[in-house]
């Protein structure tokens, strides 16, 4: 079973329940916990797990037939979700499951068991650590909305800092068409790829996996599923950390309009202060001021002059991508430097690196990866559906923020033309949950700190780790004080009495490393192809 090759080729480069026949009751909206009062029908819960080796690596994978629509299981055809563990290296010392999800939405979580178990040792032989592909993703039954050309169209055009009256309606045009499309091709899916239903499909796989509790840990957009598993089954989670966190006190419209100020911020308050810093390396400028200069001056070139990059037309948006991409992580500083200098002296590059770089900045976010995106953010929770307020809130963060608050206009025109959705709202209280522990870089480009403190604020009981700098994805960073924490939680319960502070990892030495680096999935703003690791989610 290819499942782990499967997942490749189609990114581009996020249960021991009651066995009955019943159907599971619609939920209200609001709901409160107790959902896993529900019975899983038995043609479902009676499922046996054909584990067999993954492609390559030590995971087993799996696959799993769920229903459509928790709601009327007996509506419309089964979907396929993927699933995937690494056994428990010590089977005399195993304490339980730990689930793990992928960010995005829309990146795989299928492979994610082999590196955290990889990086933590400890913990590798304490669980069976477990994922999957959410449904609509990867190797699980996808979701189809448009093709790439038509993506690359919407976030790849050319300037959508353009604020002419054509240009605006450009972008409006093409954020419904894609929608169009996507009532067209997603084959009566399109209802159900939802935040609230993934959820039911998790405590599924915990119940064939024969266990009546799992731990959980998720980065970025897995902290609002993880939240949402836990509310809606309270009982059925034992210990719960949520790295990078979605603000999910909130909607999502109210968290992603947020999104363009933070990436501002760790631009200009990081980025740009260490490359006037390592200027002797990058001649971008000896003052932040410079270096943003530099960065507006190669912009406005490629306005004037698009480049042909070994067949690749690089155009203004392509290279905001790509930064906005790239300060996802202190280690991708370098890369990122590099980049503006290939871009403005392509000639001085060697040719392996300019065919690389065109690669990666041909397509700024996968057609597959927007789908289930989409379909999960636009669908959740309500959107303001008047174009003219999305025209002149993206005018007025363009202007401020717009290292990515030019794109806000793509990213909500989408969500303003969405189907409208019947999808329950499920309000995350707080009440009933196990120990939560939440761990928030202060700069974190894609999952602000301000967020992470008021998603904190909703968990009584919980703690957040406030780690120093920006990095999206703090577990798994080579953080030992992060590590320390996440790790004595998870194997021992334990659990700092206050909310407490790790610093940093110190931002890199130019001269420690070379070359572009492959790029990590996303977020929201973050437009790139879904590639394993994950960090944009996290690492």
């Amino acid at each position: 079973m290819d499942l782990l090759k499967n997942t490749a080729r189609r990114a581009a480069a996020a249960a021991c329940g009651l066995l009955a026949a019943a159907a599971l009751p619609a939920t209200p909206a609001h709901a409160a916990p107790g959902a896993e009062a529900r019975a899983i029908p038995a043609r479902y819960a009676d499922q046996r797990l054909d584990w067999r080796p993954c492609d390559s690596g030590p995971l087993e994978c799996a696959s799993m037939a769920v229903p459509r629509d928790w709601y009327h299981p007996g509506r419309g055809p089964d979907l396929t979700v993927a699933v995937s563990r690494h056994r428990a290296a010590d089977p005399a010392a195993r304490r339980g499951v730990l689930m793990m999800a992928a960010g995005g939405p829309g990146a795989s979580g299928l492979g994610r068991p082999a590196g955290l178990a990889s990086y933590a040792p400890k913990l590798a032989a304490a669980y069976d650590i477990v994922s999957f592909d959410q449904r609509g993703v990867g190797a699980s039954t996808n979701v189809v909305c448009s093709g790439q050309d038509e993506v690359d169209a919407l976030f790849a055009g050319g300037d959508l800092r353009d604020r002419s009256e054509e240009a605006v309606r450009g972008t409006v045009r093409r954020a419904r068409d894609f929608v169009r499309d996507c009532r067209r091709n997603s084959g009566g899916l399109l209802p159900y790829i939802t935040t609230d239903q993934a959820v039911h499909d998790m405590d599924l796989y915990r119940s064939l996996l024969g266990v009546g509790q799992v731990s959980y840990y998720g980065p970025s957009y897995a902290t609002h599923l993880g939240a949402v598993y836990a509310t809606r089954f309270p009982r059925r989670v034992e210990r719960v950390v949520l790295d990078s966190n979605i603000d999910f006190s909130g909607s999502w419209q109210d968290f992603l309009t947020g999104q363009p100020m933070s990436f501002q911020r760790r631009f200009e308050q990081d980025f740009l202060p260490w490359l006037a810093a390592n200027d002797a390396t990058y001649h971008r400028g000896g003052t932040p001021a410079e270096a943003k200069a530099s960065y507006e001056r190669l912009r406005a070139s490629l306005r004037a002059h698009p480049l042909d990059l070994e067949g690749t037309r690089v155009l203004p948006d392509h290279l905001d991508a790509a930064a906005t991409s790239m300060i996802y992580s202190g280690d991708r500083f370098p890369d990122l430097a590099a980049l503006l200098g290939v871009l403005e002296d392509p000639a001085s590059a060697p040719a392996a690196t300019r065919r690389a770089l065109a690669q990666r900045l041909k397509h700024p976010m996968d057609a597959r990866f927007a789908a289930d995106f989409f379909s999960v953010v636009c669908q959740d929770t309500p959107w303001n559906r008047d174009t003219g307020y999305w025209v002149r809130r993206s005018e007025a963060d363009s202007r401020d923020f717009p290292m990515a608050g030019a794109r806000e206009l793509a990213f909500t025109s989408v969500c303003a033309a969405w189907p409208r959705s019947g999808a329950p709202r499920v309000e995350v209280t707080g009440r009933g949950l196990p120990p939560v522990l939440m761990l928030n870089s202060e700069h974190d480009p894609a999952t602000y700190y301000e967020g992470a403190v008021r998603a904190h604020g909703r968990l009584a009981g919980s703690r957040l780790i406030t780690v120093g700098g920006g990095d999206h994805g703090a577990y798994q960073s080579r953080n030992a004080c992060v590590d320390r924490y996440v790790e004595d939680f998870l194997l021992d319960g334990r659990m700092p009495e206050a909310d407490a502070a790790c610093a940093g990892r110190p931002l890199p030495d130019p001269a420690a490393r070379g070359g572009v680096q492959a790029e990590e999935p996303l977020s929201m703003t973050r437009s790139v192809p879904t590639t394993e690791p994950a960090a944009g989610e996290a690492r």
